[in-house]
């Protein structure tokens, strides 16, 4: 595993939330993240955390699972969306949720990834949105 380049003086890194109840799941987003450059700067294991630390840091970008326990990716969208609708959201599904990836980019998400996702194109995803500032 490559070590990022730090950022120079001044410079940040963009700020990752990942949220998903898999701890794999998580675990992989993150470090591929990390890879990418980017500073994961919260988990949640699912929709209800992932709202409140979504409230509590502000990060640069979300990833979200769709189905979770509590309150499921569409309605934690919903949420966020409705609070700041600059947010930016990939939503992270398996492949028989479509008609549902389709609700969410209507609810604002920027993109998504199907699981099983391959690593070349999380750190792509991860590369677009490095330095696009919010909407």
């Amino acid at each position: 595993m490559s070590t990022p380049t730090p950022p120079a003086a001044g410079v940040t890194r963009p700020r990752l939330l990942v949220v998903d109840d898999a701890l794999i799941m998580r675990m992989r987003i993150a470090a591929i993240a990390r890879e990418a450059g980017w500073d994961v700067a919260g988990e949640a294991a699912d929709g209800a955390e992932g709202l409140s630390r979504y409230r509590e840091l502000r990060p640069d970008l979300v990833t979200l699972d769709i189905v979770m326990p509590t309150l499921d990716g569409v309605e934690t969208l919903r949420s966020i969306m409705a609070e700041d609708p600059q947010a930016r959201v990939v939503m992270v599904s398996a492949v028989d949720q479509r008609s549902k990836l389709v609700e969410c980019i209507e609810l604002g998400a920027l993109d998504f990834i199907v699981k099983p996702f391959d690593k070349p194109r999380l750190t792509a995803l991860f590369e677009r949105y490095a330095g696009r500032p919010p909407a």
